[in-house]
């Protein structure tokens, strides 16, 4: 029998054990209790009037707590536990006087992991440690599986070994539930996540902004460029796609009459894994009437400053109005990023010229320089001019930086500077040479929105750009042609800013639950469940109205149900 298996077998027993001794070991209710770091705190109160009154040694009586066992020490007839809650660990001293013999025979069936109700006064132990002395116990959850603790043990041979907590980078990510128990820095980090998206909440409603939802499901993928997610709607028959960008329905809501929204929400991208892009990713969006890109700076300045100083408030445990700019330096792998001082602004043409030594609408230089470089050349101009700096220049941009006036042709949805057409007024913020923000002075002229949505499409057609828009949004063009005011958007990956508020180095890292590949057991029925769904949805769009009788329909349909069967 394996060890794992072994294990098991002593803890079912435990757990049956439990049953006999009339103690319930997945517990209905628990008793009422109160968070370790609360008691602590308050104890902690009470010690100090004792001290400065010479009452003698503070006691806080009828105390109790509820959390997972993580340590067992037996010293003879006594016994150590540490329990572990959301606010932190707190020691509790057990014997046979204070929970008495049946108490102790509840405490014989305890394993690390398991989630138990202690009852007592707190009081400080000879050794200096706020405890819990128990007079109560109550079982609450049996762990069937031993936790990833570092542990001490012996082979079947005697020898000694000694395991590591949970190290194993993979594991870490699959089983997060795991990771999260045993690393409390994992822990402090979603904490704050928490509060880098509650400030970026507060931040905006605060300035008026009103928080709103729009679909995730969209019949015609748009608002940037990138491969969508694709699934079937079965009562519309119709194809649908995951959202890669909110921004256009957003912009509806502008022509509607709302002056400013945002959204904090999911995007969903069928791109790549890397250390900071995961297939599904966190945006803030917003759009504000009146705006435009020179506003979404100073709004993104603003914002990321509020943030960064709500997380190093947190770090010290004071209020973020108490951190001063001068504070908000922040390392971040082997550099520090001043998030304090004004973030430096740069034009897209003149990075260009300065790291890559090429006018930005000069073809031929582009392409040799492109070519110099190892790139691909084709024939989409602006955009191997945007390879081409994002190849030579990005590594220049460690400090916070908006590089402002792209190329037009890149920038579908956003408005031409009056004096150059060929300058979009778009900025993205770049923090050690990686995108955090992307902003526009929104394009509303409807017809000139339409010819480059047409322009894009047939783009794309051209050069097989699977990140292309398949078609053109002619809804969005009949809300433009209803009037929206001048506007400013501006979009914020919040994956990004955590990592770098929190020195982390991938985003998976501030992903609770990040994107992994299947551990399939049969590889080979793992591909014929995917054939036969995919089968089963082309059979649906086939009996749609619009194709159901269709010349040639009908046989393709045959050969797709004797497909289907074939697969199972």
């Amino acid at each position: 029998m394996s060890e794992a298996n072994e294990y098991r077998l002593v803890r079912e027993q435990k757990r049956e054990a439990l049953r006999a001794l009339g103690a319930d070991p997945y517990a209905v209710r628990t008793p009422s209790r109160r968070l370790t770091g609360h008691i602590k705190n308050q104890f902690e109160a009470i010690e100090r009037e004792a001290k400065a009154a010479a009452h003698g040694e503070a006691k806080l009586p009828d105390c109790a707590i509820a959390g997972r066992v993580l340590a067992n020490r037996k010293m003879g007839k006594a016994v150590f536990v540490d329990v572990y809650d959301q606010t932190g660990k707190m020691q509790v001293y057990i014997n046979a006087k204070g929970v008495g013999e049946a108490g102790m025979k509840v405490y014989d069936q305890i394993d690390l992991g398991d989630y138990v109700h202690f009852s007592g006064d707190v009081q400080r132990t000879r050794t200096g440690e706020v405890t819990l002395f128990a007079s109560g116990i109550t079982f609450l959850t049996k762990a069937l599986s031993v936790p990833p603790l570092p542990r001490e043990f012996k082979d079947e041979q005697g020898n000694v070994k000694h395991l590591t907590a949970f190290t194993d980078p993979e594991l870490r990510y699959r089983q997060r539930y795991l990771d999260l128990m045993v690393h409390h820095d994992v822990r402090q980090r979603f904490e704050l996540r928490s509060h880098v998206v509650s400030a970026l909440r507060a931040f905006l409603t605060d300035k008026g902004y009103l928080e709103v939802e729009t679909p995730m499901l969209h019949t015609i993928p748009g608002g940037a460029r990138a491969r969508p997610f694709i699934t079937h709607h079965n009562t519309l028959h119709m194809n649908m796609y995951l959202r890669i960008a909110p921004e256009l329905y957003l912009k509806r809501l502008l022509v509607g009459g709302f002056e400013k929204v945002f959204e904090i929400n999911r995007n969903f991208r069928n791109e790549g894994i890397d250390a900071t892009h995961n297939p599904e990713f966190t945006m803030m969006e917003l759009y504000e009437a009146y705006g435009d890109y020179h506003s979404m700076m100073e709004i993104t300045e603003g914002m990321f400053r509020h943030a960064a100083r709500v997380v190093r408030g947190a770090e010290r445990g004071v209020a973020p109005a108490s951190i001063q700019d001068s504070e908000l330096v922040f390392k971040w792998g082997e550099v520090e990023i001043d998030l304090g001082k004004p973030f430096r602004r740069a034009k897209y043409s003149d990075l260009l010229r300065e790291h890559a030594g090429v006018d930005l609408h000069d073809v031929a230089a582009v392409k040799a320089k492109a070519r110099a470089l190892g790139l691909e050349v084709h024939e989409d101009h602006y955009k191997l001019a945007d390879q081409v700096l994002e190849a030579t220049a990005m590594g220049s941009m460690i400090q916070p930086t908006f590089m402002i006036d792209y190329p037009t042709p890149i920038c579908p949805l956003t408005k031409s500077k009056p004096e150059d057409p060929r300058v979009a007024e778009r900025f993205e913020l770049f923090i050690n040479g990686i995108e955090f923000a992307n902003a526009f002075s929104e394009l509303n002229e409807p017809v000139e929105q339409l010819r480059r949505f047409q322009e894009q499409v047939d783009l794309g057609e051209k050069t097989r750009d699977v990140e292309a828009p398949k078609e053109v949004d002619h809804d969005y063009v009949n809300a433009l042609e209803a009037g929206m005011p001048p506007a400013g958007g501006l979009g914020v990956g919040i994956d990004r800013l955590c990592m770098l508020l929190t020195n982390t180095h991938s985003i998976r890292d501030v992903l609770l639950f990040p994107h992994m590949k299947r551990e399939h057991s049969d590889a080979k029925a793992a591909s014929m469940q995917r054939a036969r769904i995919a089968a089963e949805t082309l059979l649906e769009e086939l009996q749609s109205p619009e194709l159901a009788k269709a010349e040639g329909i009908k046989d393709l349909a045959a050969q797709i149900e004797a497909a289907r069967k074939k697969l199972g």
